[in-house]
């Protein structure tokens, strides 16, 4: 499922294989807030390049709801915006106040702060190309958090680099 700004919305259930389904953002939120508040999972087809490369454009992302605990320092979560209203999925890099610092893992600038009410579910899958991709959602989110929010997430390129090279190789 991708959000499309420019897309009428037709309520429907499905859609037939190979085809997709184009929402707005705001019936996207809409969507995902009602699957969410019955307790079940939601899963889409993300866009965007802000949290590559641990979240990358086409990804299927599954969205859980958040527990009656707040996030969690390098959790990746859904939100509304409070200045654009669109939706966003990046990663908490500071907690504090009832308010959390979001920020993509590939953006320069945060996403300022973020109310707990303004944040609807947390990331807990992605899925590549029919695999798992757990990097970036495990123990690491912590470290990963940490680098993103004093810049310095780029040191851990050449790791990840070899994270791919050695994981390919296994793969095979």
């Amino acid at each position: 499922m991708v959000a499309s700004p420019d897309t009428q919305f037709k309520p429907v259930l499905g859609t037939k294989k190979g085809k997709e389904l184009f929402l707005s953002s705001q019936h996207l939120e809409e969507l995902l807030k009602g699957v969410l508040d019955k307790g079940a999972c939601f899963r889409f087809q993300g866009k965007g390049l802000s949290m590559s490369p641990f979240i990358k454009d086409g990804d299927i992302l599954t969205i859980a709801p958040l527990p009656t605990a707040s996030p969690g320092l390098g959790d990746v979560v859904v939100f509304t915006h409070p200045n654009t209203g669109k939706l966003i999925i990046h990663r908490v890099i500071k907690k504090g106040g009832g308010s959390y610092l979001t920020k993509g893992d590939n953006v320069p600038e945060g996403d300022g702060l973020i109310s707990r009410a303004a944040i609807v579910g947390r990331v807990i899958k992605v899925e590549r190309n029919g695999k798992h991709i757990s990097l970036g959602l495990g123990p690491e989110r912590f470290l990963i958090a940490s680098l993103t929010r004093r810049g310095l997430l780029f040191l851990l390129r050449p790791v990840w680099r070899l994270v791919r090279f050695f994981y390919k190789g296994s793969v095979r």
